[in-house]
């Protein structure tokens, strides 16, 4: 009789086997810990250093004007700055029509390569591949195609359609449509990728069953496909719209912002202030208001789309 109830003691509980046991809920932590401190040291900083340095008059070019400069350079944003509002206003004419048409033809590229036809591999790889192309290598592919010299200008010159020497990069009236052609090109396949991987999980049962009950092709896309591709729309445009937004790469290799600042974005107008124009300071209170715009505008879009609520 001792012996068994000295088997059915509990062993008692001290400082080391609580130490065991709450090692394998920390071991996670410890494992991701180096790798958030990075993240932390790569994003923290820079994100801290361009709010000091917005509150700061910080030139290279002029060091016995640095200091602190409270919110002036701020001031100077919305009040004396000329360029401000038209680049802010390009910006969000830019993000509207990118996000738009990339949407329109991403989804519909996406529909037709969910079919199944032959040769369907190599038209999604097609379809895909633009997508692996850097923004620098695009905008130079781009420019050897309007070139007025060896672009497609000259063989529509020769067939009598518009004349030699132009280029549409140079004109004020075509300048935009050719660059949103181009960034066309590569954003495209973004939104089929994505909506291509979402279509692969709709359920084949729902439209046959929608079949059965007599519903044609387009109410089984605005009632079966559309809301099962609802959470990834939102998704897709909204990080496509941020990466519109701060679009450099293709512009500033493209265009550099003209003719006559007519492509010049909000972040390429930070650009030309902190790198042509030396005025970090100044550069930094524009990226500050660009992120508050930026954050405002995507928690306005997530609560008014009601990003991973109920679709019914």
């Amino acid at each position: 009789m001792a012996q068994s109830a000295a088997v059915a003691t509990p062993p008692p509980k001290g400082k080391a086997s609580r130490r065991r046991s709450a090692t394998p809920r920390r071991l996670p932590y410890l494992l991701i810990a180096p790798a958030g401190l990075l993240m932390l040291g790569f994003i923290a900083y820079p994100v801290v250093s361009v709010f000091y340095y917005s509150l700061q008059n910080y030139n290279v070019t002029k060091p016995w004007r640095n200091g602190f400069a409270g919110f002036d350079n701020f001031t100077r944003i919305f009040t004396e700055d000329e360029q401000f509002w038209p680049t802010l206003g390009f910006s969000a004419q830019w993000v509207f029509t990118q996000v738009t048409l990339q949407l329109a033809l991403g989804l519909a590229l996406a529909l037709i390569v969910n079919q199944t036809f032959v040769g369907r591999g190599i038209s999604r790889a097609m379809v895909f591949s633009p997508w692996a192309v850097s923004g620098v290598l695009t905008s130079t592919i781009w420019i050897l195609l309007y070139n007025s010299s060896t672009g497609f200008s000259r063989y529509l010159a020769d067939a009598g359609i518009g004349e030699y020497g132009t280029s549409v990069l140079s004109d004020t009236g075509t300048v935009f449509w050719a660059a949103t052609v181009s960034e066309l090109w590569r954003g495209v396949p973004f939104f089929a990728i994505l909506i291509l991987a979402d279509l692969q999980s709709v359920s084949k049962e729902l439209y046959e069953a929608a079949s059965v009950d007599g519903a044609g092709r387009l109410r089984q896309f605005f009632h079966i496909t559309l809301p099962h591709l609802r959470d990834a729309i939102i998704l897709a445009t909204l990080l496509r719209g941020v990466w519109e937004f701060n679009n450099v790469d293709l512009l500033y290799t493209l265009t550099g912002g003209g003719p006559a600042g007519e492509t010049t974005t909000l972040p390429l107008y930070v650009a030309n202030t902190g790198i042509e124009g030396h005025d970090f300071g100044y550069a930094s209170a524009l990226t500050t208001v660009a992120f508050v715009i930026l954050l405002f505008c995507s928690i306005v879009y997530l609560r008014l789309s009601k990003f991973g609520g109920d679709n019914k």
